[in-house]
């Protein structure tokens, strides 16, 4: 989809944590460049922007599975997660 950020000032950009990760790495450095070059050419046109990141991918799979912790704990972690990190 694309959406012509003129019409603008501000927007609100949600991220899936898992969209900056890479199999067992939650913080993916390309990935995480790729999105920050994105923001920073919104900004150059003027565009306020808040980023919220979700925290899903921190308390699911591997890791907490690993921990002992049901796929839906897990998900009730990554939730809360997602509201600190707003």
């Amino acid at each position: 989809m694309v959406v012509n950020m003129a019409n603008y000032k501000r927007v609100l950009l949600k991220l899936s944590g898992e969209a900056l990760s890479h199999e067992d790495n939650p913080f993916y450095k390309e990935h995480l460049d790729n999105v920050a070059e994105e923001i920073a050419q919104l900004v150059n046109d003027n565009i306020q922007v808040c980023v919220v990141v979700g925290g899903g991918n921190i308390y699911r799979g591997k890791m907490g599975v690993h921990m002992g912790m049901d796929r839906t704990t897990g998900d009730f972690m990554g939730m809360l997660a997602t509201i600190m990190n707003a």
